[in-house]
């Protein structure tokens, strides 16, 4: 997984805005203390070898900065991390204004780590309550140790000083943390590190803190007390995530506006704002510490539940295509556990009467990758799917056994609508075409199972990926960071949509057939060190 998963910090947005419905009119005090110093936290990851880590969870419980223990996070506002979803992404955690001054360590505590692997390394790993047989995917529920780790090493000593924001990325690195006997040392040696993001211009926000995904609660049309970093007025929103924070997000000229459809509104723009929406919103820290969108793109209508993850398993049954798919992340339900996160699902895809779309923003596929029927789904994709109301069932026990791949799923329904989100995968680059701009890599699968019916003996363990990338697809931590910088044998995280289109005579994969290849449109390439991974 990239495993840089995807982006912490620190304390706590005030709510001056409630409810849903139309554009509210509202006044904000932005007026900060001049000491005050906005500070942030992202997250990200770097993946482990040997096994496919499909849900991966550590919840941070606090974080203070010293010296005087500057609490960044309130007692009641621990915070969820889904780690495995930031291979090639990073998240934001959160952001507050903190006292100006010279700080020389930042202290975090974890809790509650959730893991769900699958072990394709060729034999059984683990042991006890952790052993995880071949070809199996496994839910476990490591104590970690320690919970408490001080970084006081770079970027610390840092000195916060008004008008100049810090962000602070933190990654989990879950090749080093993951033990070979599954159990999680956070204190393993650049296990967990922690590093500064580039500091703007005087004045200007700090980009690329990350994503957040969330509920649209209202969108305001907003006045702020005047200060020389707060304009007159700004329009904003209030958003609250799956694990049921909510923050408040302005917005202004630059912010882009992606995939709404048009029956929301006429032009792209803060016009299609509606609560109860659905976005994924990219975010800057303002110099008064307040968020900015960079980018709002639309996932689901009001009145939706929409749940995410990624396909682990095909099969057809009764003239339908059954999806089995590891839930990452969805919208605040009323009961924690109504929506098994981490845990498999099995989605009823029926032949008719699904709407497929492609949630690809404002980059652009390359022509001849379709998303269209269940024709077009397949492992290894990141999807999300709408729950027919009343669809759902629950299995009797379900969750309790240590193989979620046997039994039945934890949770069953039918969806109606089915969007192809990013992939993020890890692996080794097994040929380059540059002159095409492609390459190709091994994508770790656990089945496959053709949408046509046919049944394969066994567990498929290896797959030929083609990746297809643009001018617009950025390339990281390589030398030089483009595709030259490429070699083969060498590890790298691949984040983009993955398709099957037609074989172009160059791959042909015979669990597949040869009548298609594989495919993902790359967004972004991330060089990796260290072993290649035992896929």
């Amino acid at each position: 997984m990239r495993r840089a998963v995807q982006f912490l910090f620190i304390a706590v947005f005030l709510l001056f805005m409630s409810g849903c419905g139309s554009q509210s009119s509202v006044t904000r005090d932005l007026t900060t203390t001049p000491a005050d110093v906005p500070v942030s936290l992202t997250v990200t990851d770097t993946p482990p070898a040997g096994v496919t880590v499909l849900f991966f969870q550590l919840s941070i419980t606090g974080a203070s900065l010293s010296p005087g223990s500057v609490s960044l996070l309130s007692s009641t506002n621990t915070i969820p991390v889904n780690v495995s979803q930031l291979q090639t992404d990073s998240t934001f955690l959160v952001s507050a204004n903190v006292p100006a001054g010279a700080y020389t360590s930042l202290l975090l505590t974890f809790s509650n780590p959730q893991i769900t692997i699958y072990n394709g390394s060729g034999a059984t790993i683990g042991s006890g309550a952790n052993a995880c047989a071949n070809n199996t995917v496994c839910q476990l529920t490591p104590s970690p140790s320690p919970l408490t780790l001080t970084f006081s090493t770079a970027p610390f000593p840092v000195t916060l000083a008004a008008n100049s924001p810090l962000a602070l990325q933190l990654d989990i690195h879950l090749n080093t943390i993951i033990q070979p006997d599954l159990t999680l040392n956070l204190a393993a040696p650049n296990g967990v590190t922690i590093s500064q993001l580039p500091t703007p211009p005087s004045g200007a926000p700090i980009s690329a803190l990350g994503h957040l995904t969330g509920t649209i609660q209202s969108v305001n049309s907003a006045t702020c007390a005047l200060s020389p970093s707060c304009p007159s007025s700004f329009d904003d929103f209030t958003l609250q995530t799956g694990d049921g924070r909510t923050f408040t997000i302005d917005v202004n000229s630059s912010t882009t506006y992606s995939n709404f459809p048009s029956s929301a509104c006429s032009a792209e723009g803060f016009s299609c704002l509606a609560a109860q929406q659905i976005v994924k919103v990219g975010l800057n820290l303002q110099t008064n510490g307040t968020l900015l969108a960079s980018e709002v793109d639309y996932v689901q209508a009001a009145g939706q539940t929409v749940v995410e993850g990624n396909i682990i398993r095909l099969v057809n049954s009764g003239g339908n295509t059954l999806m089995d798919m590891i839930l990452q992340q969805g919208p605040p339900t009323p009961t924690p556990n109504e929506l098994p996160f981490g845990q498999r699902v099995t989605v009823t895809v029926p032949p008719t009467g699904v709407a497929y779309a492609v949630d690809s923003g404002s980059f652009t596929i390359p022509s001849g990758m379709s998303f269209a029927s269940a024709t077009s789904l397949f492992v290894g994709q990141e999807v999300s799917v709408v729950v027919v109301p009343g669809s759902e069932t629950t299995a009797s026990g379900s969750g309790s056994s240590s193989n979620p791949w046997t039994g039945p799923a934890a949770t069953t329904f039918t969806t109606n609508s089915i969007t192809l989100e990013p992939s993020q995968i890890t692996s080794s680059v097994a040929a380059i075409d540059a002159s095409n701009l492609s390459f190709s890599i091994i994508m770790p699968l656990i089945s496959y199972v053709p949408p046509s019916g046919a049944t394969l003996p066994t567990p498929v363990a290896r797959i030929g990926i083609q990746v297809q990338t643009t001018s617009q697809t950025t390339f990281t931590n390589l030398t030089p960071d483009s595709i030259s910088g490429l070699a083969v044998n060498g590890v790298v995280s691949v984040g983009g949509w993955l398709f099957l289109v037609p074989n172009n005579t160059t791959l042909c994969i015979q669990s597949v057939g040869c009548s298609v290849t594989p495919t993902i449109a790359a967004q972004s390439v991330i060089g990796r060190p260290g072993p290649t991974p035992l896929f």
